[in-house]
């Protein structure tokens, strides 16, 4: 059995990790940037190592100081939770060669499946259908624009790594191709370092679903049945839930099946999922067509519906594979009980085209209701830092139904009190309350077309109500101090309080210039790409600069036809929020 497990990660799934940790007896050792040495997550282990500077390449993407850190640690293992390197197989494989297990599939089977063109070709082979597409040998920009031309339009532009909406394009529009083509290897290199990129037709409105599957070194391979993941924007996933609303028995028998064969095509071990799109306007019912997406070969953001829903515990699971152990469960004592619906919690702002936030918490209340779970990895007092993904918390709600499930999960948004950073708490309880959400035809780009309108619902003061309440906090002059003795299994130490002098969210930064002369940063952010050059001429809409915060690309564009005066930063720059980045003439 792993005696200590070191994670290599951070905020709410490095401590759900510690939390499985504890329950096992396994000693925890958290790993920290710079920027994370007072977080939640490193407080919580037993043991804590500095990694490196704020920056994700030079710490929690950083190889070396992660294997570095489980040596000096002497741990005998390391979970790598979601993102950074969880589907990463040289790291997998660098820690083999340390002598460390990892929690998750073999180094070679995340190689195949982390490579969403080797996985294509794979379930081909298996048998396992697959979205229409292609794989040019030529990844130059000609090469990809001449297999979008023989795909045909509306397509995707893919990453061959990765995941989560992430170096990913629609392209409707012969126009945009060049410049999707680019952006997309821009965003996957950074996120990924591998710019490869691949082609699929693109499938008008599909729902996205997924199937958990479970595999050991002892040849048994599971599903935990599907979850429905279609509310997301932009391929980032905002509600989850089990089951799916759309699917029959018939049709969840089949791609359950369909799940399982792929997952033993590559001898699987270890949590993963299988995501397919059902192609809904091709007919319903038991017969419905369904396209292998792609395969996640960790566990996944939205393991809580699943555990919710099967009363299992996925983490602890993981470790008692990666241990050596067979799966504590076979298929036939795997059942579906009640309803679970899971909301992300991210900092940004619907109503400036959500634009993702950073800065202090300056209240932080989590609902704590009957039947609510809340998965968070931040604390009042803290930041909500530039440096990483904007995902601060997740809410799930529990019921006999889905109604009952929806229901309350909207009465705990309602109750969880968030002031110093906006967030997206007051869209989401917007979207469940929609008619399309409570009748299930939500398709995957809904919010891509109606998030917008739904923002403009929310006013200033209903954010407010919803989010800050913060009149009447008792102060702690150094809320830093306070966090030393941060406990997240300890409820009544969940708060470090600050003195404000106000309630209400923050101030919105602007979106674009805040006059006609300049263009402003929205937010801290570091420049990645500068289109223009003094004398240029652009025009209303036109992207001038392109920003990275928060692991996402920013384009900046002209609010009107104009003429560049000067361009004040330079690429690679890190530049704070109002900083001026262009004067027009």
């Amino acid at each position: 059995m792993i005696k200590r497990l070191l994670i290599a990660n951070r905020g709410e799934i490095a401590i759900r990790i510690i939390r499985a940790c504890r329950e096992l007896r396994i000693e925890s050792v958290a790993v920290y940037s710079d920027a994370d040495e007072r977080a939640p997550h490193a407080l919580a282990a037993d043991r804590a190592l500095p990694i490196g500077p704020a920056p994700a390449i030079q710490s929690y993407l950083s190889m070396p100081s992660i294997v570095e850190a489980a040596r000096q640690s002497q741990a005998d293992a390391v979970h790598p939770g979601y993102g950074f390197l969880s589907e990463n197989a040289t790291f997998a494989q660098a820690c083999v060669d340390a002598g460390l297990t990892f929690v998750g599939p073999p180094p070679d089977v995340i190689a195949r499946m982390g490579s969403k063109i080797e996985a294509r070709r794979l379930m081909q082979q298996a048998g396992v259908p697959v979205v229409p597409g292609e794989t040019p040998d030529d990844q130059s920009d000609e090469g990809i624009k001449h297999a979008i031309d023989r795909v045909g339009l509306p397509v995707l532009v893919k990453a061959s790594a990765g995941g989560g909406g992430k170096g990913m394009r629609h392209v409707r529009d012969a126009r945009e191709i060049v410049e999707a083509i680019q952006a997309a290897r821009r965003e996957a290199t950074a996120a990924f370092g591998d710019g490869t990129l691949y082609v699929e037709r693109l499938v008008e409105r599909p729902h996205h679903v997924e199937v958990q599957v479970f595999g050991d070194h002892h040849g048994h391979v599971v599903h935990l049945f599907e979850r429905e993941c279609s509310v997301q924007r932009r391929h980032q996933k905002v509600i989850e839930e089990s089951p799916s609303p759309v699917l029959t028995s018939g049709l969840r028998a089949r791609m359950t099946e369909a799940a399982v064969t792929a997952a033993r095509a590559v001898t699987y071990r270890n949590a993963g999922t299988i995501e397919f799109l059902i192609d809904v306007p091709s007919g319903g019912g038991d017969h419905a067509a369904f396209y292998f997406l792609e395969m996640n070969t960790r566990l996944q953001v939205e393991h809580p519906v699943t555990e919710q829903v099967t009363g299992l515990d996925l983490v602890r699971a993981q470790l008692l594979v990666a241990s050596g152990e067979p799966l504590p469960w076979t298929q036939d004592t795997i059942d579906q009980r009640g309803h679970a619906i899971e909301a992300r919690v991210y900092a940004e702002d619907p109503a400036s085209g959500f634009l993702p936030q950073a800065g202090l918490l300056l209240l932080y209340r989590e609902p704590h209701w009957p039947g609510i779970r809340v998965d968070s990895g931040v604390a009042e007092g803290g930041e909500v830092s530039i440096y990483y993904d904007p995902l601060m918390a997740k809410v799930i709600a529990i019921a006999e139904t889905r109604e009952l499930a929806t229901a309350r999960l909207i009465a705990a948004l309602r109750d969880f009190r968030i002031a110093g950073v906006r967030t997206n708490v007051p869209f989401v309880a917007r979207v469940l309350a929609t008619q399309a959400f409570r009748d299930g035809s939500i398709d995957t780009a809904y919010l891509d077309r109606e998030g917008e309108a739904i923002a403009a619902t929310i006013d200033d003061q209903s954010a407010i109500d919803n989010q800050s309440a913060i009149h009447n906090q008792s102060a702690i002059r150094n809320p830093q101090s306070a966090m030393s003795t941060f406990d997240p299994w300890d409820p009544s130490a969940r708060t470090v309080r600050r003195e404000v002098s106000h309630a209400g969210s923050p101030p919105r930064r602007a979106t674009r210039a805040s006059s006609g002369d300049t263009l402003v940063a929205p937010m801290p952010a570091t420049v990645l790409k500068i289109h223009v050059k003094g004398g240029d001429a652009v025009k209303k809409g036109d992207t001038v600069l392109v920003l990275e915060a928060m692991k996402m690309e920013l384009p900046i564009r002209a609010p009107a036809d104009a003429t560049i005066g000067a361009v004040c930063c330079r690429e690679g720059e890190l530049v704070a929020a109002d900083a001026t980045l262009v004067e027009f003439a």
